[in-house]
């Protein structure tokens, strides 16, 4: 577990449902700044996230001020940023995506290999997002190309270090 993580849990581990609204912060990339939640620079009303996470408003302030009132917290939360995902909308415009189910996704290299065989293919890559194992139950690895990827490509990709399954949409 990393530290983060294990900050996370130990400070809202006797409050299941802070701890829902921490880790969706972490998943989406929400800030913390002045007691209040930002996606980006633009200010998150606690109803509109308490309504998406199925949890009491008052949940989502308490968080929020947890993590204000913790140093470490409060350090790390302040910098997190939202990161526009083209998993789904690269595939609209021509370009593909390359779903990766690891073998083991703690394991090092599966990004380093799949970024190889896509970049000897001569492809680019416009995206990489990996999922954190620890915030994801069944992570994955997303690779968004410029181009389509040969259909060639994807046993080559297959026998890539530590994939155990691969989609291409």
């Amino acid at each position: 577990m990393t530290v983060m993580i294990e900050k996370i849990v130990m400070e809202f581990g006797a409050y299941p449902s802070q701890s829902k609204v921490a880790r969706a912060m972490l998943q989406f990339g929400f800030s913390v700044r002045d007691g209040n939640i930002y996606c980006g620079e633009v200010k998150l009303s606690d109803v509109s996230i308490a309504r998406a996470l199925g949890v009491d408003r008052r949940v989502v302030k308490a968080t929020a001020r947890t993590i204000s009132d913790s140093r470490e917290l409060s350090k790390f939360f302040r910098y997190l940023k939202p990161v526009a995902n083209l998993k789904d909308a690269g595939p609209e415009i021509g370009w593909s995506t390359i779903e990766i189910t690891p073998d083991d996704a703690d394991k090092p290299g599966i990004l380093a290999d799949v970024s190889r065989i896509i970049a000897d293919a001569g492809i680019s890559i416009r995206q990489a997002i990996v999922e954190d194992p620890e915030l994801s139950e069944n992570p994955k690895l997303y690779v968004v190309t410029s181009s389509e990827v040969p259909s060639g490509l994807i046993p080559v990709l297959r026998r890539a270090k530590g994939v155990r399954e691969l989609t291409l949409k």
